[in-house]
């Protein structure tokens, strides 16, 4: 596996400097293709295997997954590692990672389905008077 899409999650908790960057803003102001960085973050007082991912500005955008942590982490020690931004998608936001030094290519956008609009309530049927 030379490339992949994972969700970043924490996307709606504060950063550090709480009131001057949020995180979700942060996700809204990437586009399709933006380079972020991948951080491994081995002091984070939850999970040691942590990465943070951070937007060409330099703010957080969150972390990648705890589960996926130690694979692109180790992935990471071994070489280099080139991660964009690849979408927000309803709630969610995610990038995609490709190993080995080559910059990762997008897959085609999927689009966000629209809401249904709920089901109409039949009117009463009203009495002659």
């Amino acid at each position: 596996m030379d490339e992949l899409t994972t969700s970043i999650v924490g996307i709606d908790f504060p950063n550090e400097d709480k009131i001057k960057s949020s995180r979700r803003m942060e996700g809204m102001l990437c586009a399709p293709g933006d380079v972020v960085e991948l951080r491994l973050k081995p002091t984070n007082p939850f999970d040691n295997n942590a990465v943070a991912i951070f937007s060409e500005r330099g703010t957080q955008l969150g972390y990648v997954s705890a589960e996926r942590a130690p694979l692109i982490g180790d992935r990471m020690k071994e070489g280099e590692a080139i991660a964009v931004f690849q979408a927000m998608h309803g709630s969610e936001a995610y990038i995609r990672i490709r190993f080995g030094g080559r910059v990762p290519t997008l897959p085609d956008p999927v689009p966000d389905v629209p809401k249904r609009p709920p089901p109409r309530q039949a009117r009463p049927t009203q009495r002659p008077v």
